[in-house]
């Protein structure tokens, strides 16, 4: 089998976690299910991450932005406590190792008791 984009769609839109890759110039440039699930239209490819961001997290993303590109992976930015979320800044690389783009991870809060409960039904009762 060839991994085509088709193929890594597939696999990115079978994670349960949204994924909304921006590149250097904060442009949306994929949304997967999840993302589309838990975003509606709120966030568009094509658009400006900072139509659904306030321009206030722009200095943030910079500043992210430079300690990626100075060797930096994965960086903690903030519990929400809104949702009880840990949100990470994750940038991604391409094969030269230089940051072409970013997205923002988060952590559901589990609890023994919804442990088993699927990750977009939980996104759905959070909303």
């Amino acid at each position: 089998m060839e991994i085509d984009q088709k193929v890594l769609a597939a696999i990115l839109d079978a994670y349960v976690y949204e994924v909304v890759f921006v590149d250097r110039t904060h442009t949306v440039r994929y949304l997967n299910k999840a993302a589309k699930r838990r975003y509606g239209r709120q966030v568009v490819i094509g658009n400006s991450l900072f139509n659904c961001h306030n321009e206030g997290t722009k200095g943030k993303i910079e500043e992210f932005l430079r300690r990626a590109d100075a060797g930096e992976d994965e960086m903690f930015e903030v519990y929400n406590r809104s949702t009880g979320e840990r949100e990470f800044f994750v940038p991604v690389r391409d094969t030269e190792g230089l940051v072409i783009g970013y997205f923002e991870r988060h952590e559901a809060p589990w609890e023994k008791e919804n442990a088993a409960e699927p990750v977009g039904d939980y996104w759905q009762r959070k909303i």
